[in-house]
């Protein structure tokens, strides 16, 4: 799961799918940047996920690794910025198979700037685009 920052929808992203799955599959996120690396989710975020019972609270901010492109078989951007910057780190035409849109054509909204009611509209969001996922992929 990898957004911009690591602290608001892919922590969440990674939050909703170990719920659902626990420890089945490896799950983790990570951000195409750097600066918030060590950090904890966002305040809001926590509390977004606290409300559907999902505990993000431990998780801490990581930027992707190219290694990352290898380990995992599967790569979810949540917007088509964060897709692109993705792209542009492979080597392999495997490594490009890998990288997929959460919401297929759509953008997750960044509700970085926003308030706790565009945090849980992102977590519904993707609570149902993670049931998708698992269904597709036939991960459960």
């Amino acid at each position: 799961m990898v957004c911009l920052g690591n602290i608001c929808r892919s922590p969440l992203a990674e939050g909703i799918m170990r719920s659902k799955l626990g420890d089945q599959v490896l799950i983790d996120s990570a951000g195409t940047g750097d600066w918030h690396a060590g950090e904890h989710p966002d305040k809001r975020a926590i509390t977004a996920a606290k409300n559907h019972g999902v505990d993000i609270s431990k998780l801490r901010a990581r930027q992707v690794k190219a290694s990352d492109l290898d380990e995992f078989d599967l790569i979810f951007a949540m917007d088509e910025s964060n897709f692109l910057n993705l792209q542009a780190m492979t080597s392999s035409s495997n490594q490009k198979s890998k990288i997929k849109m959460i919401l297929g054509d759509l953008n997750v909204p960044d509700p970085y700037w926003g308030d706790a009611s565009d945090f849980e509209n992102v977590f519904r969001l993707l609570d149902a685009a993670i049931d998708e996922v698992i269904e597709q992929y036939q991960l459960s």
